[in-house]
C-alpha cells in the first residue's frame, strides 16, 4: 500500500545521503519534498502540514546541520515523527473487564465491517484463548445476519441465533443476557452500516451504544477510499466515543494517506489492519514497523513472526536438527521454497528485508514472479527420493529427465542445484559459527541490516547480481539472481 509513497521519500533521502553536509537550505528543500508526497498520499492537508513543520524544527538544529552523517539523521528525525503520527506503540483491545466484554463494530456499509467482526472474534478465540460470540445488529442490509452466521461456522465462533422482526436494541439486550448466561467472555456486536453518513445511522448507533455500554468500539474504515476515509473517520468520531479504528484492505494498491491521517483525525490508535480476504488475514497495527516499511528500512520481527505462523513446528524441528548437523538435502530445499510461497512470496519477503525495498522494484520492473518459485518446487518433485537425498549423484541424462518432467531446461536444473550447493554451504558455515544463537547475533550487523538474514538464507556480501540498485547483502537464496534474470 505504501509502496508510491516509499519511492517518493526513498528518492529524497537519498539526495541527502549522498551529500557530505547540509546547510539549512536543504534541509527545507527535502521537507517541501516530503510535504508534496504526503499530499499525494492522500494525506488530510493539516496532518500533512502540522507533520512536516515539527519535523523541519528538529531537521535544521545544529545538532543535525554539524553531524558527521547529517543526511542519516535527517532520515531518523522522519522515521520517528511518523512513529509519532500514526500511534507510537501498538495498541490491542482492552477486554480486562467483568465478562463479558462488549466490542461494538461501526462503520458504513461495504467497509468489510462484518468480515472484520469475524476476523476478530477469531483472532479473540485463537490467540487470547477467548470464548465469542458475535451478534448481527444489521437488520437493514439483506442477508447480513445470515453473513455472519455463515462466517461463525467457518471461525468455530458461536453466533446468536437470529429471530426475524428482531430490532437492533432488542438484538443488544439478548445478546448480552445470552453471553452472561452461557459463560462468554466477549461478545461482539456487528451493527449496521449505510452508503453514507446520515443522522438514521448515528441514531441507532448511539441506542445501541447505551443499552451495550461497550468496552471498544471500533470504526471499521475502508483503506481503498483514501482521503474520504478521513472524513468518514471524522464523522464518526464527533458522534460516538471510538476507541479504536481497523482499516481494511491494506493489501490494496491505494496511497495509504488514510493510515497516516487516521490518528491525528480521531485522536484513537489504529488497532487492526485487514491484509487480505482470507479470515486469518488480520494483523495488529505497530506504527514503528510501518513507519520503518515506509522509509524502506524493512521490517524482520514481522518477517520472523511471519515465519513462525507459516512454518509447522514439525517440520522447523526436523530442519534444526540437521542444520545443526550441517545437512542440507533437496527435500529441505523444497520447504524452504514453500515456506517463501507461504509467506507471500518473494516480493513479499523483499518489502521486509532492511536493504532490499529497491530490489523488490527491480523484481517487478524485470518481470519475474513467483511462478519462478513453482518451478523450482517442480524441479525437485521430478526428482527420485533417491536423487533429492543424494543430489550429487544427478549426471546428464537424470537432468534430462528432470528438465523434461519439470517443463524446464538443463540450465534451469543446473541453476538450481548450484543454488543448493551454496545454501548447504552456508548452512555448514553456520553450523562452525556456532548455529542458530550465533546467526542471531549477527542480525542487523551488515550493511544495510540485513546481516543475519543473509546469512541464514546463504546471501553474500554483493547484493543481488543482474537487480539495480538492489545493495546491500543479497536477503534472498544465493542464485535466485540467475533465476530472476530469466
Amino acid at each position: 500500500m505504501f509502496e508510491s509513497l516509499s519511492d517518493r521519500l526513498g528518492g529524497v533521502f537519498d539526495r541527502l545521503r549522498g551529500r557530505g553536509a547540509l546547510s539549512e537550505a536543504d534541509v527545507r528543500e527535502a521537507m517541501r519534498e516530503v510535504r508534496v508526497a504526503l499530499l499525494e498520499a492522500d494525506v488530510a492537508l493539516p496532518v500533512a502540514r502540522s507533520f512536516v513543520d515539527k519535523v523541519t524544527e528538529q531537521a535544521v538544529g545544529q545538532q543535525v546541520i554539524r553531524s558527521v552523517t547529517p543526511g542519516q539523521q535527517v532520515v531518523k528525525i522522519v522515521h520517528d515523527g511518523l512513529v509519532e503520527m500514526l500511534g507510537s506503540d501498538a495498541v490491542d483491545l482492552n477486554l480486562d473487564v467483568t465478562p463479558p466484554a462488549v466490542v461494538m463494530m461501526v462503520g458504513l456499509q461495504g467497509s468489510g465491517k462484518t468480515t472484520t467482526t469475524a476476523k476478530i472474534a477469531k483472532r479473540l478465540t485463537e490467540k487470547g484463548r477467548k470464548k465469542v460470540m458475535m451478534a448481527s445488529l444489521d437488520v437493514a442490509r439483506p442477508a447480513a445476519q445470515e453473513q455472519l452466521r455463515v462466517l461463525g461456522e467457518q471461525t468455530g465462533v458461536a453466533t446468536l441465533p437470529i429471530v426475524v422482526g428482531q430490532q437492533p436494541v432488542d438484538i443488544a439486550r439478548r445478546a448480552l443476557q445470552a453471553a452472561k448466561l452461557q459463560g462468554f467472555d466477549v461478545v461482539m456486536l456487528d451493527t449496521a452500516g449505510r452508503l453514507h453518513v446520515d443522522a438514521q445511522l448515528m441514531e441507532e448507533m448511539k441506542a445501541v451504544a447505551r443499552v451495550a455500554e461497550p468496552d471498544e468500539t471500533l470504526l471499521v474504515v475502508d483503506a481503498l477510499t483514501g482521503q474520504d476515509a478521513v472524513n468518514v473517520a471524522r464523522s464518526f468520531s464527533d458522534q460516538v466515543e471510538l476507541s479504536g479504528v481497523v482499516l481494511t484492505r491494506m493489501d490494496g494498491d491505494a496511497r495509504g494517506g488514510a493510515a497516516l491521517s487516521m490518528r491525528a483525525v480521531t485522536g484513537r490508535p489504529i488497532k487492526f489492519v485487514g491484509v487480505g480476504e482470507k479470515l486469518d488475514a488480520l494483523d495488529t497495527f505497530d506504527p514503528r514497523r510501518v513507519a520503518g516499511r515506509i522509509l524502506g528500512m524493512g521490517d524482520v520481527v514481522s518477517l520472523v513472526e511471519k515465519a513462525a505462523e507459516t512454518m509447522e513446528q514439525d517440520a522447523a524441528e526436523r530442519l534444526a536438527a540437521k542444520m545443526s548437523k550441517g545437512q542440507f538435502d533437496m527435500e529441505d530445499l523444497r520447504s524452504q521454497l514453500r515456506q517463501m510461497r507461504n509467506m507471500g512470496g518473494i516480493g513479499a519477503l523483499a518489502s521486509m528485508i532492511p536493504g532490499l525495498a529497491k530490489a523488490k522494484a527491480a523484481m517487478a520492473n524485470n518481470g519475474p514472479d513467483d511462478r519462478l518459485l513453482l518451478r523450482m518446487e517442480a524441479m525437485v518433485g521430478s526428482m527420485t527420493p533417491k536423487e533429492r537425498a543424494k543430489p550429487d549423484i544427478l549426471n546428464a541424462k537424470r537432468k534430462i529427465r528432470i528438465a523434461k518432467g519439470s517443463g524446464t531446461t538443463v540450465q534451469d536444473v543446473n541453476r538450481l542445484l548450484k543454488m543448493h550447493q551454496e545454501m548447504s554451504t552456508a548452512m555448514k558455515k553456520l553450523r562452525k559459527m556456532g548455529g542458530m544463537k550465533a546467526l542471531m547475533g549477527l542480525m542487523g550487523k551488515m550493511p544495510g541490516g540485513a546481516g543475519g538474514l543473509a546469512g541464514m538464507m546463504g546471501g553474500g556480501g554483493g547484493g543481488l547480481p543482474g537487480l539495480p540498485g538492489a545493495g546491500g547483502p543479497g536477503g534472498l537464496p544465493p542464485g535466485f539472481d540467475k533465476f530472476l534474470k530469466r
